[in-house]
């Protein structure tokens, strides 16, 4: 029987390393529209999964769908603006 090793130091020696940058933070902070978005989509789609989508159903999907594209427009304008492009 061959015993099993732990690598808990090789593991947590780069533990400090590990935590999100002020960076990359921001950066999800700026697409976090788009994220909560997304995840409304998923949510209408989810929801008709097990049936066949009403009306009802499909307004919720189309909103849900427009509202992400929109959220990613209003992204791509921001990081567009912000790194000078078309000012």
């Amino acid at each position: 029987m061959n015993p099993i090793v732990t690598v808990q130091e090789v593991v947590t020696a780069f533990a400090d390393y590990m935590e999100p940058t002020d960076a990359e933070l921001d950066a999800i902070e700026t697409e976090m529209p788009v994220i909560l978005a997304d995840i409304d989509l998923l949510d209408a789609h989810i929801a008709t999964l097990d049936r066949t989508p009403s009306e009802l159903d499909q307004r919720r999907i189309r909103r849900a769908r427009r509202r992400a594209l929109a959220a990613r427009v209003d992204l791509i304008n921001h990081t567009a603006t912000a790194s000078g492009v078309g000012a």
